[in-house]
C-alpha cells in the first residue's frame, strides 16, 4: 500500500519544489541570540525569532533552570494530577497570575495545547465562541474541537464583531477570542473597544498573549495594559517560548472558576507530561526579571521605532506595527523566498511567509525585532535590505 502513498507524496512534495516554495531547515549550532551560527559555519544576525527581549540565551534564566536540574531532577514523568505537580509549578503558576492580575493558572506544555485545551471543557453546543478571522492556528484547530456555535469577524472590525454578537444572541454563554498581536502582521487587538463590546453585549473575552506579553505595554504586561484594560479580560493563554525566555511551555490564566474547570477537564492537561522543572524554574526568574525593571522593554520598544522608521524611510511597504513584528510585504511567494535567500548571503538571517501561513498573494518577511539587537545590528540589516530591495527591483 505505502509504494502508492509514497509515489503521491513524492509528486506532491515535487511540484511544492518546483514552485519554489519548499521549506528547508537551516540548523544552528549554538545558542539563541541576536548572533547565532548556522551548520554551514557562517555566523549570522538573526531577525525572524520570538526572542523579543533577548532571555533565550539569558544567564540569570539558565543559572535557575541549572539550580532546579540539581534540586528537582530532570523530568517528572508524570500528568500534573497524577505525580506530575511540584512546588515550582505551583509558584510559577502564581506568579503569572499576579504578572496578568488574574486570580489562578494552568500550565501546559506549549500555548498551542492551552488554546487546544481551553474551548472544549468551558462550551458547549449551546455557546457561541467568535473569532478574529486572524487569530493563530492553534486557536482555529481548538474551537473545531469545539461544539459551540462559531462566528468569525474580519480582522480587528469592530463593526463586524458588533454585528457577530448580535446574532449570537441566540446562544447561552458567548465568548469573543482574539490575538493580542497578531503574528503575521504585527497589528494589536483594539482591546478597549472589544471591551465595549463584551459588555453591551453580555460577551466574555479570551486574549491569546503569546506575541505580546513581554512586548506590549510600558512594563510587558500584554494587551490590558496598552489599553488600560486590567481586569477587564476573562481568559488569556500565552507562552514561555518567545518574550518570556525562550524555551517551552504554554500557559491559560483567568478567572478562578475557569481554571478549576480546565483541572477537571482540558485534555492537553490531563493527558500530557508536567512541563520540566528547569523550565518552569527559569519562568520564576524571568517574572521575577520583569516585575523587577522595565530595561528590556524600553529597549526593544526603541529598536522597533529605530527600525521601523528607517524601513520606510528607504522605501519599503511595511504594514503599520504596535508591536515588536514588522511586516515587510513583498506579495509575491517566489520573491520573499529569494529575498530571505539573498540577506542570509548578506549575514541576515530571516524567513518568507506566504500562503497557507499568509493568504494567497500576501507574502512577506517578517522582521522580529529583539532587546538582544544593537544599533549596529540594526544597520547591517537595513544595509542589507536596502541592497537586496533594489537589486529584486523592490524599492528603487
Amino acid at each position: 500500500m505505502y509504494n502508492n502513498y509514497q509515489a503521491f507524496l513524492q509528486k506532491e512534495l515535487d511540484q511544492i519544489k518546483e514552485a519554489g516554495l519548499y521549506k528547508n531547515e537551516r540548523i544552528l549550532v549554538g545558542p539563541q541570540g541576536a548572533e547565532i551560527k548556522i551548520s554551514t559555519g557562517q555566523t549570522v544576525l538573526n531577525f525572524c525569532a520570538n526572542n523579543y527581549l533577548g532571555l533565550s540565551n539569558n544567564k540569570v534564566l539558565i543559572d535557575a533552570a541549572k539550580k532546579a536540574l540539581d534540586s528537582h531532577g530532570y523530568g517528572m514523568s508524570s500528568v500534573r494530577f497524577i505525580c506530575g505537580t511540584s512546588d515550582i509549578h505551583k509558584t510559577l503558576e502564581k506568579k503569572i497570575a499576579e504578572f496578568f492580575g488574574t486570580d489562578d493558572t494552568i500550565l501546559y506544555a506549549a500555548c498551542f495545547d492551552a488554546n487546544g485545551g481551553v474551548f472544549e471543557p468551558l462550551f458547549g453546543e449551546e455557546d457561541a465562541i467568535i473569532s478574529d478571522s486572524l487569530n493563530h492556528a492553534s486557536i482555529i484547530d481548538g474551537v473545531r474541537l469545539c461544539k459551540a456555535v462559531r462566528y468569525r469577524y474580519e480582522n480587528a472590525d469592530m463593526a463586524d464583531l458588533e454585528k457577530q454578537l448580535q446574532l449570537a444572541q441566540a446562544q447561552r454563554f458567548r465568548v469573543i477570542v482574539t490575538d493580542g498581536v497578531f503574528s503575521m502582521d504585527g497589528n494589536v487587538a483594539p482591546l478597549d473597544k472589544i471591551v465595549v463590546l463584551a459588555e453591551k453585549y453580555n460577551a466574555l473575552i479570551m486574549v491569546d498573549e503569546s506575541h505580546s506579553a513581554g512586548v506590549v505595554g510600558k512594563t510587558g504586561r500584554g494587551v490590558t495594559e496598552e489599553f488600560n484594560c486590567r481586569g477587564k479580560v476573562d481568559i488569556f493563554t500565552g507562552t514561555l517560548g518567545k518574550a518570556f525566555g525562550g524555551a517551552i511551555g504554554g500557559f491559560t490564566t483567568g478567572r478562578q472558576e475557569i481554571i478549576d474547570m480546565l483541572r477537571q477537564r482540558s485534555r492537553p492537561y490531563l493527558f500530557s507530561n508536567s512541563i520540566p522543572p528547569a523550565v518552569a524554574a527559569a519562568g520564576i526568574a524571568m517574572v521575577d526579571m520583569m516585575n523587577t525593571t522595565s530595561e528590556l522593554q524600553d529597549k526593544l520598544h526603541s529598536n522597533v521605532k529605530y527600525f521601523g522608521e528607517k524601513m520606510q524611510k528607504a522605501g519599503f511597504d511595511c504594514k503599520p506595527t504596535q508591536s515588536a513584528i514588522i511586516a515587510v510585504m513583498l506579495y509575491d511567494a517566489k520573491l520573499s523566498q529569494e529575498f530571505a535567500s539573498k540577506l542570509l548571503e548578506e549575514g541576515i538571517y530571516v524567513i518568507g511567509f506566504y500562503f497557507p501561513v499568509v493568504a494567497k498573494g500576501k507574502a512577506r518577511i517578517r522582521v522580529q525585532l529583539s532587546a538582544a539587537h544593537e544599533v549596529e545590528h540594526l544597520d547591517k540589516c537595513l544595509a542589507a535590505f536596502t541592497k537586496v530591495g533594489k537589486e529584486l527591483g523592490v524599492i528603487k
